[in-house]
Parts: structure tokens; C-alpha cells; sequence
């Protein structure tokens, strides 16, 4: 990964903790991790993926007073631990405390039909 892509992705880590910015779905098949701020609500035991959708179909539509640090809290309650987004793979997965997983396809995209 060049210098350029970390900066970008650095910059949109940044932009999104600060509500500046949204997160950009940008596909390149190399990978980063970044550390992001601790959110201060604890993880809840218990995953619902009903209200990890929620939240993100909330972020989706940017409705007002919508937050990254207000997503990841809403998430944490609903028993989110982390997520692992997959550029090229255009989803999001996450995870709960013991496995519980819900896979978000970034919009306009369908998962492939296994046969």
C-alpha cells in the first residue's frame, strides 16, 4: 500500500471520528488497520444484529444528528465488538463477544448465489 492510500485512509478515519467527513468506499485488494478512538460504552454480551442494522441503515441516510462515535456506541450496546470492511469484497462484517457475526453488502451490491 503507497503512502497516498494510507494518508487517505488515515484522513477518513480522522474525518469520520470527527464528523467531518463519511466513509468512502474506496476498492484497491491491499489492506490497512488502523486504531481507532475507544468508544466509551462497553460492548453488551448479547449481539442483535437487528439493531446493528439499524444503525447502520441510520448512518446510511445521514439522518440528523447522525455521528460515527454515536454509530459505534449504538453498536457497542448492541453487542458489537469490532467490524473488518472488505473494500474489494464490498461488505462489512461485524462481530460480536463470541462469534455472532451480521455481513453488511455496501449498497448497490449483492452477495454472489452459491449453488
Amino acid at each position: 500500500m503507497t503512502t497516498n492510500w494510507k494518508d487517505l485512509a488515515r484522513a477518513t478515519l480522522e474525518g469520520s471520528e470527527s464528523g467531518t467527513m463519511t466513509f468512502p468506499h474506496m476498492p484497491n485488494g491491499e489492506t490497512i488497520e488502523l486504531e481507532t478512538e475507544p468508544t466509551p460504552t462497553l460492548v453488551a454480551e448479547s449481539f442483535d444484529a437487528s439493531v446493528v442494522r439499524g444503525a447502520i441503515r441510520e448512518a446510511q441516510a445521514l439522518l440528523p444528528g447522525y455521528t460515527y462515535k454515536g454509530f459505534c456506541a449504538k453498536v457497542a450496546g448492541a453487542g458489537c465488538a469490532g467490524y473488518v470492511v472488505s473494500l474489494l469484497g464490498k461488505r462489512v462484517l461485524y462481530y460480536g463477544r463470541t462469534g455472532e457475526t451480521h455481513t453488511e453488502y455496501f449498497p448497490g451490491t449483492q452477495p454472489a448465489a452459491k449453488f
